[in-house]
Order: C-alpha cells, then structure tokens, then sequence
C-alpha cells in the first residue's frame, strides 16, 4: 500500500451556490472534501475515509478526489445520495449555508469502519476531522473514531468550523463541539467559532487560549480573516503572522479548509511530533507552519470557488515574502 501519511474524515457533498441570475450552480464541496483535496493538492499521502455516492454528484465527488490522488478508502459507490448545500454569498464573500444531509452517503459508515480503515496503514500519522462531522447526531460514529486514533498515538486534527445555523439545539451543539475537540492534539478554530463557542475572554487570542486551556490540544491554530492568523501553543507561545498587503478576494469559500491544509502539510514537512507545542518550540517552526498555512489560504481566496492550490504554488508565493510574523 502507497505510504498514507493522513486520513480524514467528515463531510463531501455538493454546494448549490446561488448566482445573481437566481440560478444554483453545482460546485463539489464540503469542508473535509476541501480539505481533503488541499491535503493531496499539496503533496500529501491522503486517504479519505467516508463512502460516496452512485449517483452523479457521488461519481463527480469521487472523481475529483481521484485526479488529485487521493485514495479512497470506501472504494465502491454506496446507494444513498449524495448531501447537499445551498450556498449564498454576501456583497463581501462570505458563505451562509443551508444543508440536506439525511440517508446521505457520506453519513453511511461507522466508526468501527473508519479505525479498521486507518489500521491498515502503519504509515498514516495523522488524522483530520471537522465541520459538520461535529454534529451531535454523529457522535457515535466520530468520537469512538477519535478516541482510537489518538491512542494509536496518530496526531488528531480538529477544525472547529461550526455551522450553528443547521443545527436545532445550539446549546447542544456547543456542548458536542467542545467534547469532540477533547480528543485534538490540534485545534483549528476561527475567530466566529470562537464567538459561537461562547467562550470566555475579551478578544479572540483570550477567547482561543481559554479553549487550549481546557482541552487537551498541544497547541490551536486561529484564523481572523483578513487580519491574518495566530498560533498559541500549550507551553504559553503565541505566534501571529498576516499578508503584507491587502490581497484582492474573490470569494472565502473554502480558505480555512486550504489554511488548515497547508499548516498541516508544513506540520509533516517539518516532521514535528504530535505533542509539538506542548514545551517551548523554535519561532522558526512556527512560523513555517503559519506562513504555509496563510499562503495556501490566501491563493484559494483569490479564487472563484474552492480550487486549494499545488505544493508549488505555495512554495513559490511564500518565495515573495508576502506574510510577515509577530
């Protein structure tokens, strides 16, 4: 078997993104689908864990996952259908959705499924969920999962990224979140995730460094936008780094996916262990595992759409210097 280096697990569906004309167009979408293509775009051995759909959306998810190397874990197409996203965009960019995800393929697998899936690779170091696979009526099948995962010593990633307009019971939801995020070595979290989450602090950093305070994560990644993004780490660091100049946006759709890609492909590049962060780390790692991250983020955003970029394209925007660190 090829050397897997990252599993991940979570979401794959189609946004319907509404265009001016009113008409829906049909984009391949899903925060861990994002993800999981960013992951393998950037040179990463990725296996992605949830079954796909027969039908024409399954076969074109399946399709783009296999043209960017990524390898399937649940290789024949399943008889459920495919989720879907009705996806509008404000004057600024930013996504609101709308999900229909029940008796979807996606959804059609276990946890049980999923660690005989990452067993069978004594090469795979780590494991990335996230997104809507947060959701409470998930929990059987992604907490058993994360638990075994983080005591087969694999590095476990979880991207908080709610979407607390789908879910009905927010304090619920909340509560699911913070459970799941239990089982991280690393968080990633937005500065709106961080807002949802009701946290205590008064800003972001305070509200992010209460958040690794209480879990057990090595260290959290949090996103702000255009103001850029920080690195906190167990140990008391706190890393910040942003573009140098405003960057022109086409859409936001998929950043944070394409942002948590490249901190992780920087992550193995780097060969950092899974309690990286949790003693005092070298500012020249950190920096390298923000600067990836931003540059990766900030091609995708400059982008219609989400299309993560290649390894090389990452490499060659951090040659222009164009993120500074604090």
């Amino acid at each position: 078997m090829t050397h897997l280096q990252v599993a991940t697990a979570g979401e794959a569906l189609i946004d319907l993104i509404h265009n001016a004309d009113g008409r829906l167009q049909p984009c391949l979408g899903g925060a861990v689908y994002n993800l999981t293509r960013a992951l393998a775009r950037q040179g990463v051995q990725t296996l992605y864990l949830n079954p796909l759909s027969r039908d024409r959306f399954g076969r074109q998810l399946a399709a783009g996952l296999l043209a960017d190397g990524v390898h399937l874990a649940v290789p024949d197409a399943v008889q459920q259908v495919t989720s879907l996203a009705v996806v509008g965009v404000d004057a600024v960019g930013h996504p609101d959705y709308s999900f229909y995800r029940e008796g979807v393929a996606d959804r059609a697998t276990t946890a049980q499924a999923m660690t005989s899936a990452c067993a069978q690779s004594d090469t795979l170091s780590v494991v990335c969920t996230g997104a809507l696979a947060l959701s409470p009526d998930d929990a059987d099948t992604y907490l058993p999962w994360l638990a075994s995962q983080r005591q087969a010593g694999r590095t476990v990633v979880v991207d908080a990224n709610l979407r607390p307009s789908v879910m009905p019971d927010l304090a619920l939801y909340r509560a699911h979140v913070l459970a799941a995020l239990q089982f991280a070595d690393v968080i990633k979290a937005s500065d709106e995730d961080l807002e949802c989450l009701s946290l205590p602090g008064a800003d972001a950093t305070a509200q992010a460094r209460h958040l690794l305070q209480h879990s057990r994560a090595h260290f959290l990644a949090l996103t702000r936008g255009g103001e850029g993004a920080t690195l906190l780490t167990r140990s008391g660091q706190t890393f910040h780094a942003r573009e140098t100049a405003a960057i022109a946006v086409a859409d936001t759709v998929g950043a944070g996916d394409c942002f948590l890609a490249g901190l992780v492909a920087a992550l193995l590049e780097q060969g950092l262990a899974a309690d990286w962060g949790s003693s005092e780390v070298p500012a020249a790692q950190a920096h390298a595992l923000l600067g990836n991250a931003i540059a990766s983020a900030s091609i995708c955003v400059m982008r219609q759409g989400c299309v993560p970029p290649l390894r090389a394209e990452v490499k060659d925007r951090l040659a222009l210097a164009t993120v500074e660190f604090a």
